[in-house]
């Protein structure tokens, strides 16, 4: 059954109704220049409030293993997710941890090769292309191209994921999770409330239909 995230939670009451609306996990962004970013403090204050079946997946642009392990001890998350170039070495050393997921960005430099130099990885998130964001840009890509990285390992597909298409991304890629965020927002970093039952909804629907 596919999993849902919902990404880029910066508050207590988007975090309760993603969890009310039956998210998986929730991801909380801290890197600097993100319009969606968290402080560590309050991020803390959020997850301590989480029932332990969601998880808490930190999000994280090419910053130290020293850093990353440092904030996500801090916080207690439950997985880490890198959004820039990080090397495998750096993935290895995070993986002895905590569980990672390495992100990628469908441009036209993609190849699905690359998945295969992260060997320690344990999925991998498939975005679409952003000249500026490194995340949450509601770029759409070919969800095909979910089918072959599948054969290197667990894929998450984001990018441009709303209530309108979350089915049809599920129908055609049957990736390991989806990962929403700027589709369930009003505003970058404010969720709604309305938007997410209504995308959790469509994903539950085709759901049953698998089931």
């Amino acid at each position: 059954m596919v999993a849902v995230k919902i990404c880029g939670i910066t508050s207590w009451a988007d975090a309760k109704a993603a969890i009310d609306a039956g998210a998986d996990a929730l991801g909380f962004n801290f890197y600097a220049k993100s319009p969606r970013r968290i402080a560590v403090s309050h991020a803390r204050e959020i997850i301590r409030h989480m029932p332990q079946n969601v998880s808490a997946v930190g999000v994280f642009v090419n910053a130290s293993t020293v850093e990353v392990l440092r904030t996500a001890r801090a916080v207690k998350l439950g997985v880490l997710q890198l959004h820039g170039e990080e090397n495998p070495k750096a993935v290895k050393e995070l993986a002895c941890e905590f569980p990672v997921v390495k992100a990628f960005r469908v441009g036209s430099a993609f190849r699905v090769t690359d998945l295969a130099k992260y060997p320690d990885a344990s999925a991998f998130l498939l975005d679409g292309f952003d000249r500026k964001l490194r995340g949450g840009a509601g770029k759409k890509f070919d969800w095909r191209i979910v089918m072959r990285a599948k054969r290197i390992g667990p894929v998450i597909l984001a990018g441009g994921l709303t209530k309108e298409n979350a089915a049809k991304a599920i129908r055609v890629a049957h990736p390991f999770a989806i990962d929403v965020c700027s589709g369930v927002e009003r505003a970058p970093g404010k969720k709604d409330a309305k938007k997410l039952c209504e995308f959790m909804k469509a994903v539950q629907r085709e759901r049953r239909k698998k089931g």
